[in-house]
């Protein structure tokens, strides 16, 4: 017989969520019939993604937050169970990139890239954990890793590769501290998908280069990544972490 099912996991926090990827996410999320909490700093934007989501049936909240500020994660997750209770899930989404060759970077830069999507990913998972475990419930988290996580290297983009990689090592680090507490921690390394991001790119042989090597012969969508947090935060999951799944279009092996 199959182990029995953790219930509900409570509400969902997405940072990043107001556009791209993170709103793709948010939304399939939604579906699940949990509350929503939508994190990112453009609040016209969220409010846009909650509006869809509660149009569709489901529960969103909005909360304008610059998790990148370098702060306490501990304020931002007070505020997002005020709004929809206990939390249980997380999906940190939210990503930057600064473009330049490693030499001439400055560590500024390199610095604001991986705080948003190292440092703020740490500081909320372990914000998170800490009120699972005071809880004694159960609780899932997904990174939003990239291709650059594992093996493949784009020049310019050395302060997000790095920032993407340890995101890797934080996924397994936890999944095996916070096991023994029904925690679990994976990741979707995203390949090129249509986003913000990657407009730059519209309309260019680089495009085509990008599209023409994925043996699916397209960029992926925002919602297709949902759809596999969706599944890696669901009970359906239940004996799935330390895992990251590639989602890509097959653009690696090809």
């Amino acid at each position: 017989m199959p182990p029995p099912s953790h219930g509900s996991p409570g509400a969902i926090l997405v940072t990043g969520a107001g556009s791209g990827i993170g709103a793709g996410c948010a939304r399939e999320l939604a579906r699940t019939g949990a509350p929503v909490v939508l994190v990112g700093r453009r609040r016209e934007r969220l409010d846009e993604v909650a509006a869809a989501i509660t149009e569709a049936g489901g529960a969103a909240h909005v909360l304008s937050w610059d998790i990148a500020a370098g702060e306490d994660a501990e304020p931002l997750l007070d505020a997002a169970e005020e709004l929809a209770g206990p939390l249980g899930v997380l999906v940190h989404a939210a990503g930057n990139q600064v473009r330049a060759p490693a030499v001439a970077l400055e560590l500024e830069d390199f610095d604001a890239v991986v705080g948003l999507h190292l440092r703020a990913a740490f500081a909320l998972s372990r914000g998170l954990a800490r009120r699972l475990i005071a809880r004694d419930a159960p609780g899932s988290i997904v990174y939003i890793a990239s291709l650059t996580s594992e093996r493949v290297g784009i020049p310019g983009t050395v302060a997000y590769a790095s920032a993407k990689s340890g995101l890797l090592g934080l996924m397994r680090t936890l999944a095996v501290e916070w096991g023994p507490h029904h925690i679990r921690v994976n990741a979707i390394a995203v390949g090129f998908v249509a986003t913000e991001m990657t407009r730059d790119v519209d309309g260019t042989p680089a495009r085509q280069a990008l599209v023409g090597r994925a043996p699916l012969g397209r960029l992926g969508e925002a919602a297709e990544i949902g759809t596999v947090a969706s599944f890696l935060t669901s009970d359906a999951a239940r004996f799935v972490t330390g895992e990251c799944v590639r989602v890509d279009g097959g653009w690696s092996i090809a």
